[in-house]
């Protein structure tokens, strides 16, 4: 599962690679294969210039981060050659100069469990994560968010597998001409079931989003691992259904920019960008807090540590870089706690800033068991075909 594909490419950093420094065969070196529009080009032309003597870098941008997660596989498979024109043809961003491992990849907070158990990444060490001048910063909640036991699950005494660098969130985005004929504006997640929307409501096609949100309306954890123990769950979705005139996960937003639904919800990466194209539309953080997410650098298995891999985690994370990367990518960091930018237009500033506000109320998708993960695509499945 892909949590979002993005719409805009990064402003001159081409799909192919960003390549800064002339190389020699003494220079220092860094490669990284980073998710499309995550990064600036600005920040890595900084940080070039940052370092002394000028390093060769090498940024590879990836359309989705499910492409990242498949290039950690390929490289743990190591496959036979016979084979390797089949895998290349699947996985569109492979080619000669990228299939040696890379010192650093982002991926997503989403796939870290599986990562870790399929031995696909290696933790950072003790001594690296201490140097990093920034990491006391975190709030506790990031820290917690990539300290894991060697199944991928979170715990106090385990290692840390990954450094955050930007987050959003799952929100409301609806379309104010027609909300206006109702006479109201959405504002949490109570108003999807309000009259006047039914079959004009498109919505994730993931069952932790879906029943996740029903929960939060409940008053109940995105994280609830027994849905059995939750009065009217059932019930509050079947209504929801009525309400829904589509699931999708990739294509919610053509529908709702050419007025055939009114409101969608979807993630915050997908939906900020095209804000200004489309005036029409406005995004609301619910109040009683959302699912919210994280792009993280990981470091593959095969990969050797270095020292430039980790100043660039801890450039990214300098309270000056980090507002560029929220102003460029239109994401929250980890970093700052109250945005100031003005050179941010509203509503993607206001949205931003609530954001921070309601961080409080809203959760990561933490892992569940496989037990967990049957029961949610279960009643999932049985509302959407009901």
């Amino acid at each position: 599962m892909d949590r979002r594909s993005f719409l805009l490419s990064i402003s001159g950093l081409a799909l192919s690679q960003l390549l800064v420094g002339c190389e020699n065969k003494n220079q220092t070196k860094l490669s990284v294969h980073l998710l499309k529009n995550s990064i600036p080009a600005q920040v890595v032309d900084q940080f070039s210039k940052f370092l002394q003597p000028k390093p060769k870098l090498k940024f590879s941008p990836v359309e989705q981060i499910q492409n990242l997660y498949q290039q950690l596989q390929r490289w743990q498979e190591s496959p036979k050659t016979n084979d390797k024109q089949n895998w290349m043809r699947w996985v569109p961003f492979i080619n000669s100069q990228t299939t040696n491992v890379v010192d650093l990849v982002s991926l997503g907070d989403y796939w870290l469990k599986s990562a870790i158990e399929q031995k696909l990444i290696q933790p950072l060490e003790a001594a690296e994560v201490q140097q990093l001048k920034s990491w006391s910063n975190l709030d506790e909640r990031w820290r917690q968010l990539v300290t894991r036991n060697d199944q991928g699950n979170l715990d106090p005494q385990g290692k840390v597998w990954a450094a955050p660098y930007r987050w959003g969130s799952t929100v409301i985005v609806y379309d104010r001409q027609k909300f206006r004929e109702l006479g109201w504006q959405p504002q949490n997640w109570s108003d999807l079931w309000r009259d006047g929307l039914r079959s004009q409501i498109s919505l994730l096609d993931n069952p932790r989003e879906v029943i996740g949100l029903v929960l939060k309306k409940l008053g109940q954890s995105y994280n609830t691992e027994n849905l059995d123990t939750v009065p009217n769950l059932e019930k509050e979705l079947q209504t929801l259904n009525q309400q829904v005139k589509f699931y999708s996960s990739n294509n919610y937003l053509e529908p709702l920019i050419t007025g055939d639904t009114w409101l969608a919800v979807g993630w915050s990466s997908d939906i900020l960008p095209i804000l200004s194209r489309y005036p029409q539309l406005n995004v609301v953080i619910p109040k009683s807090g959302t699912a919210i997410w994280a792009d993280l650098w990981v470091r593959p298995t095969k990969a050797n540590k270095n020292e430039i891999s980790s100043k660039w985690i801890d450039f990214c994370l300098q309270q000056e870089i980090a507002k560029q990367i929220t102003t460029k990518t239109r994401t929250n960091s980890p970093i700052i706690s109250d945005i100031t930018i003005t050179n941010i237009a509203e509503p993607i500033r206001g949205l931003l800033q609530t954001n921070q506000q309601i961080f409080p109320k809203s959760e990561f998708l933490l892992p569940f068991s496989t037990s967990t993960e049957k029961q949610y695509d279960s009643l999932f499945t049985k509302i959407k075909t009901s």
